[in-house]
């Protein structure tokens, strides 16, 4: 749980949402020290891998199969507080690219957000915190059962696919970024 509490502790949110995000998921892990297994019924911790393309145009998105929403890669720790590395491991069970560029170990945006209750699962939130990523888009992809369909989708058209507040905040991000990153 330390290496989550400290990539939380050092994220400075540039959104007055994404502050009340940080305390309430720093309080979530005082609280619950099942944070990050399913187990914990109302909700648990979830890494995300936000990627980039090579220009920095592009991010590359997956139609969720359970969801039937347009997000980003990203999934369940399972156990494993270690949020980097479960990013990593989702961006390649869920698109086949394996080991694409992390232009950052900081924390590059974090969400909660309400997961619908299932014949087998009650509603309960995810806790979501979420990684920059970067991949050539030239690179074959594999669609594993959790989606419908991958695509590099350009950031100026991403509210054509979805209205997440979080994806659409995400592109603005990565645009603003594209300058530090891009030369």
């Amino acid at each position: 749980m330390a290496h989550a509490k400290d990539l939380l502790t050092y994220y400075a949110p540039p959104s007055p949402e994404e502050k009340v995000y940080k305390r309430m998921m720093l309080d979530f892990i005082s609280l619950h020290p099942n944070a990050f297994q399913r187990s914990c019924i109302v909700g648990h911790f979830t890494a995300s891998a936000w990627i980039v393309n090579q220009d920095f145009n592009k991010a590359l998105l997956t139609h969720h199969r359970k969801l039937d929403k347009w997000i980003q890669l990203g999934g369940h720790c399972d156990g494993d507080s270690h949020l980097i590395r479960v990013a990593n491991k989702e961006v390649e069970e869920e698109s086949g690219l394996k080991s694409p560029l992390m232009l950052s170990p900081d924390v590059f945006d974090i969400d909660i957000h309400l997961i619908p209750s299932r014949p087998q699962e009650p509603a309960h939130y995810h806790y979501d915190v979420r990684f920059l990523f970067q991949a050539h888009d030239s690179t074959p992809l594999v669609i594993n059962h959790e989606s419908k369909k991958l695509a590099w989708v350009d950031l100026d058209s991403i509210e054509t696919l979805t209205k997440e507040d979080s994806v659409l905040r995400m592109a603005r991000k990565s645009r603003s970024l594209c300058t530090t990153f891009v030369t």
